[in-house]
């Protein structure tokens, strides 16, 4: 009786020197007796005895057995183990294309079947414990290469930001464009999670193809740097030159000059490709019409080749709507609407959408003549790169 009370409160030091307790009481033929009655062994009963001959100070602190007691570890019962393990990993890690496990996933399950092969006993856990000890981890991709770095891209990105300290100081609007992923629109999956009840995921389509009649969004920003606001066209066509730059225009016409009523200058900084690309001519002719039309002077400079990541637009407007509308099918058009107008941030950002329905057809070439009508005028730093374009009209004849 006193044995079931307090064995399921002790570990197996205590429980050995209870029993042996126990049996020292008894007197002769204790041990056997003990060994009966609690099904201990009695080699282990004869070692609590032990253990209260012991002084206190001769047993380690903390410790349940004696320093090298219990089953042996799988690594040092099978030696070769973890330098087996580290080879499989290593050589994978490497990328010998003679390695076992170059182009299959180094999971547990994998390191184990071909640790079996070699001879060797351990589990997809014993698998995961040695990796850890071996100083292994999950790992993602890092996306840090960033290819051949162009020799004035720290200059082109200082440019920028001596100019756009220009426009701030004279209270001359200075924004960052780009278009935004192109979403499909219907009850498709979106990356990440909302909260929902349990077991109550929002059903969505396997197979992501065009629905017909709802095509995709195209949603093209502009985000003013000083004001932390922004205007996204949704278009429903292409992402075209003429779809960027009205997309400018309507952000003027319905946030800009509102903002900026004494404004003649504009700054615009890109991405140096896409539909407003340093070497798009329609970009250059739509920009020239945007000028004539609202007297501008609008001055464009473009982040060097593979720094689209560095566009402000990109990390202070772009970043917040993929964040709200996570986890919900963007089922229509105006549904992407709300969900891009209803993105704030606790820094003040205020962003307005609206859908626009035109057609911006693809392959619109640009003459030569049509070309050299514009009034540019290149930077000395790399002209590829900033030019101004001055409307072709005086400001007062000017419809704005």
């Amino acid at each position: 009786m006193r044995y079931e009370a307090v064995a399921g409160h002790l570990d197996e030091k205590g429980l050995r020197l209870f029993a042996a307790s126990e049996a020292r009481a008894a007197g002769r033929g204790g041990i056997a007796l003990v060994s009966q009655l609690t099904g201990i062994a009695r080699s282990t009963i004869g070692r609590g005895l032990k253990d209260l001959d012991r002084e206190a100070t001769e047993w380690p602190h903390g410790l349940i057995r004696r320093s090298g007691g219990g089953r042996k570890a799988a690594s040092v019962e099978q030696a070769g183990l973890r330098k087996a393990l580290l080879r499989l990993v290593a050589s994978a890690t490497r990328g010998d294309p003679q390695a076992d496990l170059l182009w299959v996933s180094r999971s547990h399950r994998h390191l184990s079947a071909a640790l079996a092969e070699r001879g060797f006993r351990a589990s997809r856990s014993l698998v995961g414990r040695l990796l850890k000890d071996l100083g292994f981890s999950l790992q993602a991709n890092a996306k840090t290469r960033e290819g051949r770095q162009h020799p004035d891209r720290d200059d082109q990105f200082e440019h920028i930001n001596n100019a756009i300290r220009r426009f701030r100081r004279g209270r001359q609007p200075a924004i960052s464009v780009d278009t935004k992923k192109k979403e499909l629109v219907g009850d498709f999956k979106n990356n990440g999670r909302e909260l929902r009840r349990k077991g109550r995921p929002e059903a969505v389509r396997v197979h992501d193809f065009v629905i017909p009649g709802k095509g995709r969004a195209v949603p093209y920003g502009v985000y003013d740097i000083a004001a932390n606001e922004g205007w996204v066209s949704v278009g429903i066509n292409h992402d075209t030159a003429a779809f960027a730059v009205e997309s400018i225009r309507r952000w003027w016409r319905r946030m800009g000059r509102k903002r900026y009523p004494a404004a003649t200058r504009l700054l615009i900084t890109a991405d140096c490709g896409g539909s407003n690309g340093a070497r798009v001519r329609l970009w250059k002719v739509e920009l020239q019409k945007l000028a004539d039309q609202t007297g501008l002077t609008i001055t464009v400079a473009h982040h060097p080749p593979g720094t689209s990541k560095w566009n402000r637009i990109e990390h202070r407007m772009f970043a917040f709507i993929s964040q709200n509308w996570r986890g919900k099918p963007l089922l229509t058009h105006k549904v992407i609407v709300q969900l891009i107008a209803a993105t704030k941030t606790t820094a003040g950002l205020n962003i307005v959408s609206a859908i626009d329905v035109n057609q911006y057809p693809k392959g619109h070439k640009v003459s030569g003549p049509e070309l050299a009508k514009i009034k540019i005028k290149y930077n000395a730093f790399h002209p590829d790169w900033n030019y101004t374009i001055i409307p072709r009209q005086p400001l007062n004849a000017c419809s704005q």
